[in-house]
């Protein structure tokens, strides 16, 4: 498989980053994980608008230009000759050294685009749902970070590693307030009554004095999309364990899963334990519509 760095399709094993990278040495970066099908990137643009807000509003580069991205993805996946693959956008810092202070100017971002085949998840996951922990680590709506895309993941993967040593699939993080925020790699939606409801993410807050540590991920998006052009009421609100604890279902969102239903959280099960009506209803409505947007 070739990979895109800075510009340059080249094989994998020959692609290199210099040792002063600020994503290698101090995690200063940001990325995207896409998913692709029929050839076509689900909602690139969404993906790279993001992208280039979060690089914008936390000074990693002041100008990102998303056409050249839209370019870089789409050679990246003909290249290959992928029509369903996974393809994970990195940018970083590029090069820097702290020893000598202060830079005036941001030095040129280091841009990776790494395509892979799609991963083929296991059918049962979607019938019967996962397991889900909560974590012991939270999300902090005081860490500017805090809702965007960056490198740092080693406290998501750290209770990820929790998570399977207990034999489950995701980790529920809460914020300061123990309210639920996401999963540690997704987003999350609970039934209740017929309506879908979904924390507060980044973008959405009422107040906006203090931002809301969750992703607004893409998926996420295009699930309240199709629900709401189904006639199915989607509230974005706190939601507390309780909530979660007493929901008819619950899912999670990413660009990989799709939709996820959750069977169990720990040992309590959520509804009859498995994939709930309405979670099969909104992953079949949302793969429809992804295959609609891709084939166009």
């Amino acid at each position: 498989m070739d990979v895109y760095l800075n510009g340059q399709m080249i094989p994998e094993e020959q692609a290199t980053i210099s040792i002063h990278d600020a994503g290698f040495q101090h995690a200063v970066g940001l990325f995207e994980t896409m998913s692709a099908v029929n050839g076509k990137v689900f909602r690139l643009k969404q993906h790279l608008d993001r992208l280039k807000l979060s690089a914008e509003s936390l000074g990693l580069t002041p100008k990102l230009d998303t056409d050249s991205l839209i370019e870089a993805v789409n050679q990246t996946l003909s290249h290959n000759q992928l029509t369903e693959a996974r393809i994970r956008l990195t940018l970083t810092a590029g090069s820097i050294s702290m020893l000598k202070g202060a830079q005036p100017a941001p030095p040129m971002p280091t841009l990776l685009i790494v395509p892979s085949e799609a991963t083929a998840y296991d059918p049962a996951y979607f019938e019967n749902g996962i397991t889900v922990l909560i974590a012991p680590a939270g999300s902090n709506p005081f860490d500017p970070m805090a809702g965007h895309k960056t490198l740092n993941y080693w406290p998501r993967l750290r209770t990820l590693r929790q998570a399977a040593s207990v034999g489950a699939g995701e980790a529920i993080w809460l914020n300061v307030t123990n309210h639920i925020a996401s999963g540690a790699i997704s987003n999350i939606f609970l039934v209740r009554d017929g309506k879908l409801l979904t924390p507060i993410a980044r973008g959405e807050e009422i107040d906006k004095a203090l931002a809301a540590p969750v992703l607004p991920g893409v998926t996420r998006e295009a699930v309240i999309e199709v629900a709401e052009s189904k006639g199915i009421e989607v509230s974005k609100q706190m939601l507390s364990i309780e909530d979660l604890l007493a929901a008819d279902e619950v899912f999670l969102t990413n660009s990989s899963w799709h939709i996820l239903p959750v069977g169990h959280i720990e040992k309590t099960p959520i509804g009859e334990g498995k994939a709930g009506p309405l979670s099969k209803q909104l992953r079949e409505a949302l793969l429809e519509q992804i295959a609609k947007e891709t084939s166009d």
